[in-house]
């Protein structure tokens, strides 16, 4: 370990949305000490890990593609149980779209 690096132990952090509960050791920089402490001092948090989910969850929300979310899943799921329309060529597909 350098002296840019700092090791944090985080006892929980939540994953996705089953809040499963895992510990983790992780190393983060100086900097990045300095912004968990000023986000948990603004929000009012206990500890480091309720950060680390906090941020988590606005990361999941704002940047994960659709397809990557528990509830895209959950829509894929419902629309395979779907009964489909049969159609034999294009043309038939687009007499039925137009009717």
């Amino acid at each position: 370990m350098n002296n840019h690096t700092k090791v944090l132990y985080m006892p929980y952090i939540h994953l996705y949305m089953w809040y499963k509960v895992v510990q983790a050791m992780i190393n983060i920089k100086e900097n990045s000490n300095r912004v968990i402490n000023i986000v948990k001092a603004k929000y009012g948090l206990k500890d480091k890990s309720e950060v680390i989910d906090l941020v988590m969850t606005e990361y999941e929300e704002e940047f994960l593609e659709p397809q990557l979310r528990p509830e895209y899943l959950e829509k894929v799921k419902k629309l395979e149980k779907q009964k489909g329309i049969p159609f034999k060529d294009i043309n038939e597909l687009r007499k039925l779209i137009e009717g």
